[in-house]
């Protein structure tokens, strides 16, 4: 059965509606997402980048911890991330190249070097908000609480991907110009690869239509393909691993899709995080690591190109979408290659009711097979 069904985001705003978990343009809030790979934050250094349409400097102090804080000092508006770093009582923190008012990676104002030894101002007085942070494997995440003034520990944990190496094998980004609702439709889509990514390496058109059942299961936040063998045009993974290699395909909210590849002796899992940076840009970065296969370590330097341009092949059919949402915001989506799009609707639907209800996440999905040809 087909419907016709927008790709425009999800326009609940929280100011004119009363809904939490969501902001104006659709994004998720109460939730994390990739600041930045960890080998991005030097030491004593930081820089700018866009997350929900906000500036944040990201960075990382000389002694070593990652933090995250609105890019804006609130005396005169400059970014603190074109500041430096220095010692303040002991402390880090990042000083505004303007007027040199010093904040902590706590977002306090530590220090006003224009203030008079009698002057009755408590500089502690002002703030810039800051942003939890986590680091693991390689990756820094940021969370965005849906009130920026509120201190209340993150109301979810961290992402959590199982066992990974300390850091990811390589890293590769990119920016595609959607929004990041349609971005993440395109990268989950299961039945553009033979026309899209058509490389004679994956998926050449020698290789004909196969017919794909995959089972799916509702996980936290998401779901998944339960674990099995891959495609049996999928000749890239025997490569590298050898036989017996099973796969699993995994999607959580607000934007992290994940693969797992693996046999008994080795295990590959690359990571898409999806950070939304402005209405019609999504930061796309992933990740690779693996234990075993030793293969891989000799193909990085081909692996990578390659991992790039499959990538790119997603950016650039975005934006030939985008000459048509021109003109056309409907879509027509059909069963069954449409239904990961729109579980991805009733999930973020459910997430901004439980937030606005302040009531735990009830995941809508139901296990089902799913059916197309590929």
């Amino acid at each position: 059965m087909a419907d016709s069904s927008s790709s425009a985001p999800q326009q609940a705003a929280s100011a004119s509606t009363g809904k939490v978990g969501i902001t104006d343009d659709g994004y998720l809030t109460d939730s994390w997402y990739l600041a930045a790979p960890s080998d991005e934050l030097k030491a004593g250094k930081q820089h700018r980048v866009m997350v929900l349409g906000e500036p944040v400097v990201v960075g990382r102090t000389p002694a070593g911890e990652a933090f995250a804080l609105r890019d804006i000092c609130p005396h005169r508006l400059v970014p603190l991330s074109a500041g430096q770093q220095l010692e303040t009582d002991g402390e880090w923190t990042l000083q505004c190249p303007y007027h040199g008012w010093r904040f902590g990676t706590d977002g306090g104002c530590k220090h006003m070097p224009s203030l008079t030894d009698d002057s009755p101002y408590d500089p502690s007085r002002v703030k810039v908000r800051r942003y939890p942070v986590h680091e693991a494997n390689g990756a820094v995440y940021l969370y965005v609480a849906h009130n920026p003034r509120s201190d209340a520990p993150p109301v979810v944990p961290p992402p959590e991907f199982g066992p990974l190496p300390e850091k990811p094998g390589f890293v590769i980004h990119d920016v595609f110009n959607a929004h990041m609702d349609d971005a993440v439709v395109g990268l989950m889509d299961p039945a553009h690869v033979p026309f899209v990514h058509n490389q004679w390496w994956w998926r050449p058109p020698s290789a004909g239509l196969k017919l794909k059942e995959k089972p799916f299961v509702p996980t936290e936040r998401g779901w998944a393909i339960d674990r099995h063998q891959p495609s049996s045009n999928s000749k890239l993974y025997r490569w590298v691993f050898g036989g017996k290699v099973e796969t699993e395909i995994r999607f959580q909210l607000p934007g992290y899709r994940w693969e797992i590849i693996s046999n008994d002796t080795a295990r590959l899992l690359t990571l898409t995080c999806l950070t939304p940076e402005a209405p019609k840009r999504t930061r796309i970065t992933q990740f690779t690591w693996w234990t075993g296969a030793p293969l891989l370590h000799l193909a990085v330097p081909i692996a990578k190109p390659m991992a790039r341009k499959f990538l790119r092949q997603d950016g650039d059919m975005v934006d030939l979408q985008n000459q048509g949402m021109a003109h056309q915001k409907a879509m027509l989506w059909i069963d069954d290659i449409d239904v990961q799009a729109k579980w991805y609707q009733r999930l973020k639907r459910e997430w901004t009711d439980c937030r606005t209800e302040d009531r735990e996440f009830a995941n809508p999905i139901e296990p089902r097979v799913l059916k197309w040809m590929s």
